[in-house]
């Protein structure tokens, strides 16, 4: 990464409160040099409540995932004693086997104050593709958390658990949060208090509203009556063609995907390895001041997990004030060892609601290039949105929103055997709209 001397002193802040940092105080960490950058940031990359992190020009195949650690550098730990296997050039469109671990250091880098730490977590296109990320820091001690006071670069570990995926320097795999003091989940009385005032709702099936089930967070079920529509989930297809990031409601579900279509016992066996998407039953609304995140009834079973983006902006399923009634939840599901019986209205995990430091000045939805703000069972926006987008959709309600993309259409020949030809529109220039001939030079060299 740059090194210090090219960035301003970072100046005097005047924080928000305690909480989940908003997309203005987001925007004043990237203003005071606080979060760092090789490539200018866009402004589509601040989220409501979150910044999304690029890919940059390398990346290292590594024989296997290791434990972050005080002792060594990162970079160090990954190539030293014949862990590295190959070093990647990804300035171009390059294919990323699956079920092979990938350490990819990241554009952003940071250089937070003692009282900011950080929070990551994969973006609800990268979970629901099955890829799984995990941020990185130097001499840290978990995954997905950036310690007080770090200064340093970010990486990101890459694991695409199905599909071959084509990716770029550039393109957005994760997003990383922040928060000041002490960010607890909302009791349950805070809670029935929203739900009281209509801030929280659950839709039955006919349409008509219903009090949330709370019970140490909101509780979520599995949906697997179809509301409306025959196909109750997917499950992803094994030895799939490459999939291209880039690429908006481009593909055929067909060739990446198999239906599951709804039965008279309103039950799936989930076979062990498959991943699959499914619906919730209830639809949340996360109102401006506030954020949400869906952890497992039971992390200590092991036995699935049922979301890798488990993060909810501000105005997901609500809006700026209160227009959008209620959004489905994606269920990103993965049996691990044995199968696993689900059943319809099966409780699957906790929605915990978190306090934003302050109302962000913009919320989650489609004036922001928000892709699923009125999903039913949404694949990712990678694919055709024929059907997926209406299943489970609201008397009234809009079927589908604006996808706004990541990245351009543009792939490469020598590395995805996919590549077109309209170089105007690709994913680098997308990303760094200054970039050359010079920049790419100094890429190389970095």
């Amino acid at each position: 990464m740059a090194s210090d001397s090219l960035f301003p002193e970072v100046t005097a802040r005047q924080p928000s409160g305690e909480g989940i940092l908003p997309s203005q105080e987001i925007r004043h960490l990237i203003d005071t040099g606080i979060i760092r950058y090789t490539r200018e940031i866009a402004d589509d990359q601040i989220q409501p409540a979150s910044i999304d992190l690029r890919l940059w020009y390398e990346a290292y195949q590594v024989r296997a995932s290791f434990l972050p650690g005080k002792s060594t550098t990162l970079l160090h730990k990954a190539t030293a004693n014949g862990m590295l296997e190959q070093k990647i050039d990804i300035a171009d469109p390059t294919i990323l086997q699956p079920n092979v671990v990938y350490i990819i250091p990241l554009i952003e880098s940071l250089a937070l104050p003692s009282d900011v730490y950080g929070i990551a977590n994969p973006k609800s296109t990268t979970g629901r593709l099955d890829i799984f990320t995990r941020l990185i820091t130097e001499r840290g001690n978990e995954f997905e958390r950036v310690r007080r006071h770090y200064s340093g670069s970010l990486y990101l570990e890459v694991v695409s658990r199905t599909f071959p995926i084509v990716v770029q320097a550039g393109m957005k795999l994760s997003q990383l949060r922040f928060a000041r003091g002490r960010v607890a989940p909302a009791g349950d009385s805070r809670l029935r208090q929203l739900a009281q005032d209509d801030l929280l709702l659950d839709v039955d099936e006919d349409g008509s509203e219903q009090q949330p089930n709370i019970d140490r967070g909101v509780r979520i079920t599995v949906d697997l009556k179809g509301n409306g529509s025959d196909i109750i989930a997917y499950k992803a297809n094994k030895c799939a063609p490459p999939l291209d990031l880039s690429k908006i409601n481009y593909y055929d579900r067909a060739d990446f995907w198999t239906p599951i279509y709804r039965n008279s016992k309103r039950q799936h066996v989930l076979e062990p390895g498959g991943f699959y998407i499914l619906a919730s039953k209830q639809r949340v609304r996360v109102p401006p001041d506030l954020a949400a995140e869906l952890l497992p009834y039971d992390p200590t079973t092991g036995e699935f997990r049922v979301h890798y983006a488990g993060f909810f902006d501000p105005g997901f399923g609500y809006g700026a004030k209160g227009e959008t009634p209620g959004t489905k939840v994606v269920l990103e599901v993965r049996a691990n060892e044995m199968p696993i019986l689900l059943e319809d209205d099966q409780f699957v995990g906790r929605l915990h609601y978190y306090q934003m430091a302050a109302t962000p000045d913009k919320v989650y939805g489609v004036s922001i290039g928000s892709s699923y703000q009125q999903q039913g069972l949404a694949l990712s926006k990678q694919f055709k949105r024929e059907q997926q987008y209406l299943s489970g959709s609201l008397p009234n309600a809009p079927s589908t929103t604006k996808d706004t993309p990541e990245t351009a259409p543009h792939q490469s020949d020598a590395k995805s055997q996919v590549r077109e030809t309209d170089d105007d529109d690709s994913i680098l220039k997308l990303a760094f709209p200054n970039s050359g001939a010079e920049h790419r030079i100094n890429a190389k060299n970095r």
